[in-house]
């Protein structure tokens, strides 16, 4: 559990360039005055009783951008950015550590989780501070068995909830121990919290991963844990469902396998029309005979259970050389058709009301040049952005479930991509630059340097403003 906590709500201004806290602010109540004036009481005539107001739910928040890729779908949209114009930095806030979540929006405040077990809330304008919450001490590089993240702390996207006005994220912190903190997203307090280890023998905290974006839905918040870079140690990929309210126990599925099987990308479970939850599996241990339900997509109901499944008829291979579909969020396309392509550069459509078990997608082909992906997709009608590492591809699937592939970049942007404005926004995680992609052509219409980035970084789009998580804090582009 956290061994520390420090709650600050900024009140002075600070420089743009590096943000920093101010004291906290104190609020005060003054009760209201008495009535005045006389009356004089009868002696047959009882007091009249106040009227006592009848109480009023607080409204909740607006949040234009309340989850990774701005809806529980993941579909990436921003409705309201304008046509790209000239990019220029708007402001820069140096934080107190890497940020490897997507920002997001919620009542007017930008929210940002942190490696160091911080969680912010910046002015979208200028990026000074207004609240911050320090609920823990992250894990050394020293007591991880492998891993590419150090310290680890807050690493999925934090979720929104707008009907408990609750933003939640999970933090891993010392022990090591994965903790739910569900924050007020007025003040940034916290309301409560609880550990999210999984107790099995299958699992052990010091190699699992909260990597995936959080997703609220079905009154639940749905987390999916997987391993460190480098699959080192004894876990198993799972999701574990926990009651917005803090009321009842929490659910969980582990992936039927020995050992492995991630639940890991960073666009986390997607909910479908339904309700249920669709989740892409990594390599699991089975390399022959009977498929243990990794390098897969799975469906399953709102409370965990098992609904549907399909693999491809090479998993065996995938899971003996580390190409599984694990890598990136499956897309649900509004035509009834899920998409998936992870490590293997194959790209696959499966039939969203029955995933059809091992081989039985609709269809299959090569993507991104036979290249790796990772992240998170995103789509508008039946055009998706595949977060290929040889560069972002445009994918059409047609009304039978076949696909053909439209446009792919050649500026090296690789990041999940998001949407808004006729334009595809996405970072090259290499080089530390925002391109902006037109979305029908992917021609280069503007690019911008935002510094070192972390793996699988995803812009968050407000109107004409891309924020973008970095290795020291959050830039905020213009002219988005």
């Amino acid at each position: 559990m956290p061994t520390t906590r420090k709650s600050t709500r900024a009140t002075l201004a600070v420089a743009v360039l590096t943000v920093s806290v101010g004291m906290a602010a104190c609020a005060s109540s003054t009760p209201p005055p008495s009535p005045t004036g006389s009356r004089t009481a009868l002696a047959t005539t009882a007091p009249t009783p106040t009227p006592v107001p009848t109480p009023t739910a607080t409204p909740a928040l607006t949040a234009a951008w309340p989850v990774y890729h701005q809806n529980p779908e993941r579909t990436g949209q921003s409705a309201d950015t304008p046509a790209v114009s000239t990019l220029a930095t708007e402001w820069t806030a140096s934080l107190d550590g890497a940020v490897w979540a997507q920002p997001i929006e919620v009542g007017g405040d930008v929210i940002v989780a942190t490696e160091n077990d911080t969680l912010y809330a910046l002015d979208p304008t200028t990026g000074k501070v207004v609240w911050q919450d320090h609920v823990g001490t992250p894990v050394p590089r020293a007591d991880l068995p492998c891993g590419n993240i150090f310290p680890l702390g807050m690493t999925g996207t934090p979720a929104y909830d707008p009907a408990t006005q609750s933003i939640f994220v999970v933090a891993e912190e010392t022990g090591p121990v994965h903790v739910l903190y569900d924050f007020d997203a007025r003040t940034g307090a916290v309301l409560w919290s609880r550990d999210v280890d999984i107790s099995s023998s299958l699992e052990h905290p010091a190699a699992v991963q909260q990597r995936p974006a959080l997703t609220v839905a079905n009154g639940y918040v749905y987390i999916g844990f997987g391993g460190l870079d480098g699959d080192c140690a004894q876990y198993v990929g799972a999701v574990v469902a926990v009651p917005t309210s803090n009321q009842g126990a929490s659910l969980d599925f582990m992936v039927p396998t020995s050992r492995e099987g991630a639940v890991w990308a960073t666009g986390g479970p997607v909910v479908g029309p339904g309700g249920d939850i669709f989740v892409a599996t990594g390599n699991g241990a089975a390399e022959g005979g009977t498929w243990d339900e990794s390098d897969s997509v799975l469906e399953l109901s709102p409370t965990l259970q098992l609904v549907s499944d399909w693999a491809p008829s090479r998993w065996a291979y995938d899971n003996a050389h580390d190409l599984d579909l694990g890598s990136v969020a499956p897309t649900l396309l509004p035509d009834g058709y899920v998409f998936i392509a992870g490590k293997s550069g194959i790209g696959y459509v499966l039939h969203e009301s029955a995933l059809g078990g091992v081989g039985g997608e609709v269809y299959s082909h090569q993507v991104c040049g036979g290249a790796m992906s990772f992240g998170g997709t995103a789509f508008s009608g039946d055009t998706l952005y595949q977060p290929c590492s040889s560069g972002v591809e445009a994918i059409t699937v047609a009304s039978d479930g076949s696909f053909s592939i439209g446009w792919q970049t050649s500026s090296g942007a690789n990041g999940p991509p998001v949407l808004g404005g006729g334009s595809v926004f996405t970072v090259d995680t290499g080089s530390g630059t925002l391109d902006v992609l037109n979305a029908a052509t992917g021609v280069t219409q503007a690019q911008i340097s935002v510094g070192a980035v972390p793996d699988f970084t995803s812009p968050t789009l407000l109107g004409g403003t891309a924020l973008v998580g970095t290795r020291s804090g959050v830039v905020a582009i213009s002219g988005a």
